[in-house]
């Protein structure tokens, strides 16, 4: 239990937006700051320092640890804690009471309560503190120093608790687009087989209703009506077909806008230029799935700040440009590439890969279009003839 994180705790909330491996280090490396509770009354050469030291010293890392792990109400009472040893050891130890009031401010911008009270508690401490050193017989500078780095570590963190709120607040408002784009087009299927199978199933009962009546009566006008559910039937399951294919396929235009919404929120700025044209069906959700992948092998491992896409038709064909300034030096068949390439060549397109190492990554897709076909007319078209006013009233 000791070591079990509460979620909603300083580290918890952390691994949330940092995720664990990266967060699980902040308690002990921010550790390295109480050498100066040692290193001060050592340095000046005090006396009788060492084991109200010690003893002080144990309680706060218990109330340390806590603070960082326990629950969220905890937080408060752990704070005032350390601020209490602050206040007890400045009298021996001045150096170890300015480090445990540093760090009772920087807990004090987690506490409950929005930011303004959290830094108006962190002010009231400061200049409580402030006072005992005056009141102590220490120098003013001394107590102003500790004012004004406990203020700015406690401010620190209030921009540190600032921003966690806008990842939460970022996070749900993503989850709540997916949502709402999800229901859009379960609705929108919904509405498109309504529509396509609603007449077509209706005709289909008609139909065959009419044949079982010419059974007896009508067997070769039964046998057309069966032959017409037959045919009816059989456009309705293509038509059927080519829905489900288009609800498949995955739409460049989308695919460029989760893009976005991915990289911007891994601090990675993304401009790209959309296709001028619309494409075939099948090229652009080729190109939108090797989008998806190399836009995830930029948020995963370029380490980049910038990425480009541009789409760009060619004469015949379309090609698909992602760049990014990261580390490069990716192989020709790393992060799912292998997998991009087959996909490519598989519709007779090429992937050009240049990514020298530090000079970031540049991937080129082109693929072919179909030729476009000239329309053709069975008939040649006859001369008409002018047909004036007055010759249509007197055909009229």
């Amino acid at each position: 239990m000791f070591f079990k994180i509460a979620p909603d705790s300083v580290i918890g909330r952390s691994c949330a937006t940092q995720g664990y491996p990266r967060s699980r280090w902040i308690p002990i490396v921010m550790l390295v700051w109480t050498v100066w509770i040692f290193a001060t009354p050592a340095l000046y050469g005090q006396h009788g320092w060492l084991w109200p030291t010690l003893g002080s010293f144990g309680i706060f890392l218990a109330l340390y640890w806590h603070a960082y792990f326990g629950p969220k109400r905890h937080v408060i009472w752990c704070t005032l804690g350390i601020a209490a040893l602050a206040f007890a050891l400045t009298p021996i130890n001045v150096g170890g009471g300015e480090c445990y009031l540093i760090y009772a401010c920087a807990f004090m911008a987690f506490t409950g309560g929005n930011l303004r009270e959290a830094i108006e508690r962190m002010l009231l401490l400061a200049l409580l503190y402030a006072l005992e050193s005056l009141l102590l017989g220490l120098p003013l500078a001394f107590a102003a120093s500790a004012v004004l780095v406990s203020m700015a570590v406690g401010l620190m963190n209030i921009f540190f608790r600032r921003n966690q709120q806008q990842d939460a607040e970022l996070r749900l408002s993503h989850d709540e687009v997916r949502r709402l784009a999800a229901a859009a087009e379960r609705e929108r299927i919904g509405r498109d087989l309504h529509d396509l199978l609603g007449h077509t199933l209706s005709l289909v009962a008609v139909k065959s209703e009419l044949a079982g009546r010419l059974l007896e009566r009508d067997p070769v006008g039964a046998g057309r009506e069966i032959a017409e559910v037959e045919r009816v039937a059989r456009e309705a399951l293509s038509q059927v077909r080519s829905a489900v294919t288009g609800i498949r396929a995955a739409g460049l235009a989308a695919e460029l806008a989760s893009a976005r919404l991915l990289l911007e929120a891994a601090a990675v700025s993304f401009e790209y230029r959309p296709p001028a044209e619309a494409l075939p069906e099948q090229a652009e959700t080729t190109l939108a799935l090797v989008l998806r992948e190399a836009v995830t092998n930029i948020q995963r491992h370029a380490r980049a700040t910038r990425a480009e896409v541009s789409v760009e038709h060619e004469r015949d064909r379309v090609v698909l440009r992602v760049c990014d300034n990261g580390r490069g030096g990716i192989g020709a068949h790393g992060n799912g590439l292998a997998g991009m390439r087959e996909r490519i060549e598989g519709l007779g397109g090429s992937l050009v890969i240049r990514s020298e190492r530090g000079c970031g990554t540049e991937l080129t897709i082109a693929l072919p279009l179909p030729p476009v076909q000239p329309l053709r007319l069975s008939k040649p078209l006859r001369s008409a003839t002018p047909v004036t006013a007055a010759g249509a009233l007197k055909h009229a």
